[in-house]
């Protein structure tokens, strides 16, 4: 099992991994830009090297990079619409320069233009940044549904991949809070939840997971997380998910509210 937490690379790429391992995770996310947008930060190439040899020696697992939550590749906005290609453009253009890495993003709001727009707007922007010689995949974040979101379920997803050309570097992150309050049982009935998703989309797209528990109850479509063990979902049923056979070799990233000690106590929970 890879697992980890969110970190920053303010201060590098090298010291974010030394953070990770005194954390005792081999794996971890960071954002390469500001998550409210703005610049990305200039990779320092000797400081992705000293990182990617820590890795090696550490058997790290796949990296996650999280493009910015301001990104909304299906709005009717055309400057918004602008933003997002141009996010995409730069952070994929700046991971060509680290191994092993996804990008994951949240597949966008269709602010009222209905579903289906919002599929073809953000498979669209997608053919547009996707070329043969990209190394890095990209991840589709499974939704809660709040609002206007798009990729709440996994039909809508689907018809996401279906729609790109080049859709072998399309994936899937699983967010377990996400997931739950989106109406999937993942709690009782996970088995049930996984074979929709292969049926679906297939299993082989599922790249990685982000693990959290939810605030709110089943089927709420509210994103709020929780502590591992503290919400609607609880300890058991996420421990059953990083114990699945289909999950348990894929990269584990917590996003609960929590410090880096807290993040360090869930890991060794985790791993118990």
């Amino acid at each position: 099992m890879y697992i980890g937490c969110h970190l920053s690379i303010a201060k590098g790429f090298e010291k974010a991994t030394q953070t990770a391992i005194r954390m005792n995770a081999d794996t971890f996310q960071f954002f390469t830009r500001n998550p409210r947008g703005g610049k990305a930060r200039a990779l320092d190439l000797e400081d992705i090297q000293k990182m990617e040899r820590l890795r090696q020696e550490k058997d790290f697992g796949p990296l996650i990079a999280h493009a910015p939550y301001t990104l909304n590749p299906c709005s009717k906005e055309s400057k918004t619409q602008e933003f997002a290609f141009l996010v995409f453009r730069e952070d994929l253009k700046l991971l060509q320069n680290l191994s092993n890495c996804f990008y994951n993003f949240h597949p966008g709001a269709h602010v009222g233009e209905g579903i289906q727009e919002g599929i073809r707007k953000t498979a669209h922007l997608l053919n547009q940044i996707i070329y043969p010689e990209l190394k890095t995949s990209l991840l589709i974040e499974t939704m809660a549904g709040q609002g206007t979101e798009i990729g709440s379920t996994f039909e809508e997803i689907a018809q996401i991949i279906e729609k790109i050309h080049d859709n072998e570097k399309i994936g899937v992150c699983l967010d377990t809070c996400h997931v739950f309050a989106a109406g999937y049982d993942i709690k009782f009935h996970l088995d049930n939840v996984l074979e929709e998703f292969d049926r679906i989309i297939g299993i082989n797209r599922l790249k990685a997971i982000h693990l959290n528990d939810s605030l709110m109850p089943f089927s709420s479509h509210k994103d709020r997380h929780a502590r591992i063990g503290m919400g609607e979902i609880g300890l058991s049923a996420i421990l059953s998910i990083v114990n699945h056979p289909l999950l348990k070799n894929l990269p584990f990233i917590l996003e609960t509210p929590q410090d880096e000690e807290g993040h360090a106590k869930e890991i060794r929970l985790l791993r118990q």
